[in-house]
């Protein structure tokens, strides 16, 4: 694959509370420093605080409208870091992770998803699902911003994230290496209940609005719809991926097994 290592800033801004305890507890070795404003360090912060400390990661008190400019207007909950943070992979990464996998492929393929919040929440369900990267456009979709780490709260530092050049090319390469390209449309005729998503998997979901592009719908080896019953016809992305990936993972081991409860016995 035509390798183009994209270009990432050696620092990164990561703020909100949950989003830096997460950073500060599984990478705090890329953690430059922090800044908190001084009702967060002496209150509900406080923990956090001497976790930082204890760790020798330089922590500076600042006024709450530093804070607000370093966070770039977010909510950042009184604290904000300042991380080495991981770069997203490009398709040379996306070869060698596959190639180093001593299991099934799981993937999840982002269509050009350009609102941060589902992406974040993409990639939250993503490392709870064990899916093994998140693939997306590098150009016209949104990449790893401070609001996209803030909500996927820790899992951008633990999910792959691969951002490829042409989408339908990447999909042409997964194909080749027998991975089964699933995408979800909601005109399919399939339903998701219906589709098989064991074995060498990518998971294609389409961006907010228009779904997945034609050209993309083209490389997928089936297309499959989320069964709706209510008057709504149309589900948040980010839910949908959640959806179609805890269903997936309910076919992928150790979960493929029925589990049957054992009954109790009357004494």
């Amino acid at each position: 694959m035509v390798r183009r290592r994209s270009r990432m800033p050696s620092e990164a801004v990561v703020y909100g509370s949950h989003a830096v305890s997460q950073f500060v507890e599984s990478s705090p070795e890329r953690v430059i420093r922090l800044l908190m404003t001084e009702r967060a360090s002496s209150g509900r912060l406080q923990p956090l605080a001497q976790r930082v400390a204890a760790a020798g990661i330089p922590l500076a008190v600042a006024p709450r409208e530093e804070l607000e400019a370093c966070a770039g207007g977010g909510v950042h909950q009184g604290v904000v870091a300042i991380v080495h943070p991981r770069p997203s992979g490009d398709e040379n990464d996306l070869e060698q992770l596959l190639g180093s996998l001593e299991e099934s492929p799981f993937l999840l393929v982002l269509d050009g998803i350009q609102d941060p919040h589902n992406l974040g929440a993409c990639l939250r369900t993503a490392d709870a699902t064990g899916v093994h990267a998140v693939v997306a456009p590098r150009n016209r979709a949104v990449g790893l911003t401070p609001a996209v780490r803030k909500v996927a709260t820790g899992a951008a530092e633990t999910v792959p994230f691969i951002q490829v050049t042409n989408l339908a090319r990447t999909l042409r390469f997964l194909a080749v290496h027998g991975i089964r390209c699933i995408g979800a449309d909601g005109e399919a005729d399939a339903s998701l209940f219906d589709a098989d998503l064991s074995g060498p998997l990518a998971l294609v979901m389409g961006a907010e609005g228009r779904g997945l592009r034609r050209l993309t719908r083209e490389h997928c080896d089936l297309l499959v719809s989320l069964p709706q019953v209510g008057t709504l016809k149309s589900l948040n992305v980010s839910v949908a991926a959640g959806t179609c990936l805890y269903f997936a993972l309910s076919q992928r081991a150790p979960y493929a097994s029925p589990r049957v409860a054992t009954p109790r016995q009357v004494e």
